[in-house]
């Protein structure tokens, strides 16, 4: 019969072994690398919210040009989009009866250049002394304000005082006050209608 103590010889010679296999074990886990951190540039998370925003673009006698305003803005850094709740952009030209045009939803692309309505999109020209009031509905529209272009390939409604025109995708310049209509463009006229 073997004592405890005969036993403990036996394995006496391995106690080094286990020792350095510990030390190992223990140095391995120091030099491991840390965990990746997570990346924020590849998420979707704004940067930047601002509510009741509104913006004036001046023209070269420091009167208004262009309004956008908009309920709230919201910017994302990792694709340099800005996103507009209930955007209203306003043009103004003094020879010329002023353009508004509203959304529910609207982009600004990234160096401000093109804005994008989306959803219940109305655009408005005031009437002047020869025209009444020109109204233009549609759930898309591609505005340029620093060309006074706006353009859209959907369905588009334009309501005046005596007709409706129904058609898909128009192009609009606003500086040179013309009209295109793209493709199947129907149209009603009532002049007696005020």
């Amino acid at each position: 019969m073997t004592s405890p103590l005969h036993r403990l010889r036996e394995w006496l010679p391995l106690l080094p072994l286990l020792l350095l296999l510990a030390a190992a074990y223990w140095l391995n886990l120091q030099v491991q690398p840390l965990p990746p951190k997570p990346d924020s540039s590849k998420r979707h998370d704004p940067d930047f919210i601002v509510n009741k925003f509104s913006a004036t673009t001046l023209n070269e006698l420091g009167v208004p040009r262009f309004i956008l305003s908009a309920q709230e803005m919201v910017h994302y850094p990792d694709d340099d989009s800005t996103h507009l709740d209930k955007p209203q952009l306003s043009s103004f030209n003094a020879e010329l009866p002023p353009v508004y045009a509203f959304a529910k939803r609207g982009e600004v692309s990234s160096k401000g250049e093109e804005v994008f309505l989306r959803d219940e999109v109305k655009l408005v020209r005031a009437a002047s002394g020869t025209q009444s009031e020109m109204t233009l509905t549609t759930d898309f529209l591609h505005v340029i304000p620093d060309s006074d272009l706006a353009e859209t390939s959907r369905p588009v409604i334009l309501q005046d005082a005596h007709s409706i025109v129904h058609a898909v995708g128009l192009q609009f310049d606003s500086k040179a006050r013309v009209l295109k209509l793209l493709a199947q463009v129907k149209s009603q006229h009532d002049p007696a209608k005020h």
